[in-house]
């Protein structure tokens, strides 16, 4: 627990000095979308890694939740960050008629819906272009004023993505040690028998989908913030989803940790294949493989993997300890009941003695 404990320090460390560490601001500006996929990532782990529920369309959430940000923004003039919340929580009560009605249904067939989802929203959005701005893209004010520069915006934004990805890992880890959490994790296993024995699946599932649909818009609005543009194309892509699909995978999605780890490897892969390979499709070609690599040969991630790796080098707890006489007679007498007679049969003693003192278990 000691060692888990520091090893969250040194990473809240490592992540609090980075800005000033890095040493120009496109690299700044990478490290904020690092952290946006790292809140998008471990938005969608509420309902993967907790339930076991594939959604490859969480990116009508993350849409929604900026473009409901950007309008409240434009047409209300709210302070932008009341707008995001605000955001945040339309889509979540939103979510409660589509969680209602998507999970109805399980293993491919939620896939198939999810996708569905998205793809309707693309169009929607596409084609309201009075509202939306359509394929033209929409500009969302930022919410600090000119005299703030990019690289300084870039900052700023890094840490507010810290917070929010601090609040959704919090979140996450009281659920993890809830009984809501127990009984999730026991309809990821087995849902007709965690229903056999009394858990509500379909309110629990419905709960947390309805939160990881939350943080997701949240960590929607503030990419929307920190942007400044919004194109329906690439808010409402089935390779967002994708992302945080494969993120949490090859982190570990049964891990606090997981699509954090999996966020850092994937969102700096995808900025460098960006970088190199300018407009061309190779860093999809790349991700897939990484996709296919991580689900051949670490189907449960990387900190799993690495967790049984070190588990194999400590030293094996004894199953046996040092029984002394004293407590054998104790478990004699313990065994024998008040009404047997204290006058022992030698021999029986003598074979008693010798079972025993061949080990007790644990």
């Amino acid at each position: 627990m000691l060692t888990k404990g520091m090893g969250l320090l040194v990473l809240a460390a490592a992540v609090l000095a980075f800005p000033s560490l890095a040493p120009d601001p496109f690299i700044l500006s990478v490290g904020v979308v690092i952290m946006s996929y790292a809140v998008l990532a471990t938005s969608w782990n509420f309902v993967g890694g907790f339930t076991g529920y594939i959604s490859l369309g969480h990116a009508s959430y993350s849409g929604l939740g900026a473009y409901g940000t950007a309008l409240l923004v434009i047409h209300t003039g709210i302070n932008p960050w009341v707008a995001m919340i605000l955001g945040g929580l339309g889509v979540a009560v939103l979510a409660v008629p589509i969680g209602i009605a998507s999970l109805r249904v399980r293993g491919a067939s939620f896939v198939i819906v999810s996708i569905a989802m998205v793809l309707i929203l693309l169009l929607v959005f596409q084609s309201w272009g009075e509202v939306t701005g359509g394929s033209n893209g929409l500009r969302v004010p930022r919410p600090f004023d000119e005299s703030v520069l990019r690289p300084e915006q870039h900052e700023r934004f890094f840490y507010l993505h810290a917070a929010l990805l601090a609040v959704a890992l919090l979140v996450w880890w009281a659920i993890d040690r809830s009984r809501f959490g127990t009984g999730l994790k026991a309809i990821r296993e087995d849902e007709d028998k965690a229903q056999s024995l009394g858990v509500p699946t379909f309110n629990y599932k419905l709960t947390a989908f309805v939160i990881s649909a939350f943080f997701t818009a949240l960590g929607g609005g503030m990419y929307a913030l920190w942007f400044g543009f919004l194109d329906p194309i690439f808010q409402f892509s089935i390779l967002v989803g994708s992302y945080m699909v494969l993120m949490s995978l090859l982190g570990g999605i049964r891990s606090l940790l997981g699509p954090f780890l999996g966020a850092v490897i994937v969102g700096y892969a995808v900025e460098f294949f960006k970088n190199q390979y300018g407009d061309t499709q190779f860093h999809l070609v790349a991700m897939g493989l990484l996709l296919g690599v991580v689900v051949l040969f670490m189907p449960d991630g990387i900190i799993p993997a690495v967790s049984q790796l070190i588990d194999r080098f400590r030293p094996q707890a004894a199953s046996i300890r040092e029984v002394s006489a004293g407590e054998l007679a104790e478990q004699r007498r313990t065994a024998s009941g008040p009404g047997a007679s204290t006058a022992a049969d030698p021999a029986t003693d003598d074979e008693s003695t010798d079972r025993l003192s061949e080990g007790v278990q644990r």
